[in-house]
């Protein structure tokens, strides 16, 4: 009986070699040659109903980016991404990381993709995965009537902040950023209790306030707002203060904070 190498070594039969030139097929029709035997029509067909089917998952997961490109342009980009990514899932819902991981090769061999373009696919992305995400805020102990000023604050887990190079939410057909601006876009997206997913334009301290409201278990807004501006060599600025404290309230508003440890 052969060993479990002596199996691994031996070269692939009939129906997998078969099999592999198919798929090469499949993935690359332009450039791979068909199975022979079997009509070109029917695999022409069976070439563009897998194709059709990967385009039509794209552009629904990133309808700015197809916006972006004609027709020609968008079907070369998402013919390059069948052709060449090894995808490391088959999961359907992936397929915009996947994607990602695509443009991020590209942008590393210096394709000539838009400046901003990898960016504002992690943005799409990030709005549809927000919307799937199974996470259930009610399953979350809070009180939502908590004032998250006098309370401990409870932040939702379905509130997600990013920071990109670009002013990605404002990108379209009618503006396609080249420069780098000086400030970056920080950006808060949040999926609410009617599962409605927004994004709230904000800022570095805002950021900061969240991230250390997430690390919190003892005390109570106010008082992380008041280590934030000390740390950050602002205490007592009563114009900071008050901002901070509009700040709480409004995410409170927008279930960014869910409210308060019961």
């Amino acid at each position: 009986m052969p060993m479990p190498s002596e199996q691994a070594a031996r070269p692939p039969g009939r129906t997998q070699a078969l099999q592999a030139q198919f798929t090469r097929f499949l993935r690359d029709p332009q450039h791979a040659a068909p199975l022979s035997g079997i009509e070109r029509r029917r695999q022409d067909l069976y070439a563009e109903l897998l194709f059709n089917n990967i385009e039509g998952l794209l552009a629904a997961n990133f309808p700015v980016i197809r916006r972006l490109h004609s027709d020609a342009a968008w079907h070369d980009l998402v013919r390059g991404f069948f052709a060449e990514h090894v995808s490391r899932t088959p999961l359907f819902l992936e397929i915009g990381r996947e994607f990602q991981r695509y443009l991020q090769a590209r942008q590393a061999q210096q394709r000539g993709d838009a400046p901003f373009l990898l960016e504002l696919a992690h943005y799409e992305w990030a709005e549809l995965a927000l919307s799937i995400d199974e996470q259930d805020i009610a399953a979350v102990p809070h009180d939502p009537h908590g004032d998250p000023l006098h309370g401990v604050p409870v932040v939702s887990p379905l509130a997600w902040v990013f920071a990109y190079r670009y002013p990605v939410h404002r990108i379209g057909p009618d503006y396609r950023p080249n420069e780098v601006p000086q400030q970056p876009s920080v950006l808060l997206l949040v999926r609410d209790r009617r599962d409605d997913v927004g994004f709230i334009e904000t800022n570095a301290l805002t950021a900061l306030l969240l991230q250390a409201l997430q690390e919190n278990r003892v005390r109570t807004g106010l008082e992380c707002l008041q280590a934030l501006l000390a740390d950050t060599g602002n205490p007592g600025d009563p114009a900071l203060l008050q901002g901070g404290i509009d700040v709480l309230r409004d995410l409170h508003a927008r279930d960014a904070i869910l409210g308060t440890v019961p």
